[in-house]
């Protein structure tokens, strides 16, 4: 079986894996969920910027597995994921884009201000990460969500270092790999939410479309927070994908 690498988005940590981590690992699958550099006990990089994560992810791949991996990526995750292929394709067996997209959101520089001040304005006002997360985790809920995976959510965020959260929102901002799309030559699944708004399905859809061979899949009723969300339809999706491929 192919090793799987679980990434995380930008208010997440290894946590927003649980579920993953238990369901695969007792399918015989050898797993793991990394911290970004700056999450958990994971040091930051500096700069932090696309390539020396994408080279972080690549180091924590080797160390945890040995071997090429399905590296498996939400929302900012799904960023590095794309950003690993492009600069280390040797590290993936397979790519599993969730929740995300193939450029930050509305390009442009204006664009991009006005979101790192919507991100960071409670920060810079006298907010914390609990305040933040309170705020905002309710939003990215679908109409069918776990409570106690949203509840996760909100803590996992509550729990990312303020200035982790500075740079990481900054990173989101710089990504931009559409150009890559028709160049991947691995088996890869996009999964999207119905209801997510940060991620819609319709743009995945079309990022799909792009790459060839994409498989496309979207969980009806969920938000942008899938594999918490919605876990158990997140995982059998996932399995069967890597079982059809013979991953």
């Amino acid at each position: 079986m192919t090793p799987l690498a679980f990434l995380h988005g930008v208010g997440g940590g290894h946590g927003a894996w649980d579920d993953q981590l238990a369901f695969f690992s007792a399918r015989g699958y050898r797993a793991f969920a990394w911290d970004q550099p700056g999450y958990g006990a994971t040091p930051a990089v500096a700069p932090y910027d696309l390539e020396r994560i994408a080279e972080a992810a690549q180091q924590a791949i080797r160390r945890e597995v040995g071997k090429p991996a399905v590296v498996v990526g939400h929302s900012m995750g799904g960023f590095i994921a794309q950003e690993l292929y492009a600069r280390h394709p040797d590290s993936l067996r397979a790519l599993v884009l969730c929740f995300t997209s193939a450029a930050f959101g509305g390009g442009g520089s204006d664009f991009a201000r006005k979101f790192i001040a919507a991100r960071i304005g409670p920060l810079d006002a006298g907010r914390n990460m609990a305040d933040i997360a309170a705020a905002l985790i309710p939003t990215m809920r679908g109409t069918r969500s776990k409570p106690e995976g949203l509840a996760r959510a909100e803590r996992l965020m509550a729990a990312v270092p303020p200035q982790t959260y500075r740079q990481a929102v900054a990173l989101l901002t710089t990504f931009d790999r559409r150009a890559l799309l028709p160049e991947i030559r691995v088996p890869t699944l996009l999964i999207a939410g119905s209801d997510d708004k940060t991620a819609p399905a319709s743009v995945m859809q079309r990022m799909a479309a792009r790459i060839p061979g994409a498989e496309f899949v979207v969980l009806e009723a969920c938000g942008h927070l899938g594999p918490m969300d919605q876990p158990e339809a997140f995982n059998a999706v996932l399995l069967d994908f890597l079982q059809r491929h013979s991953l």
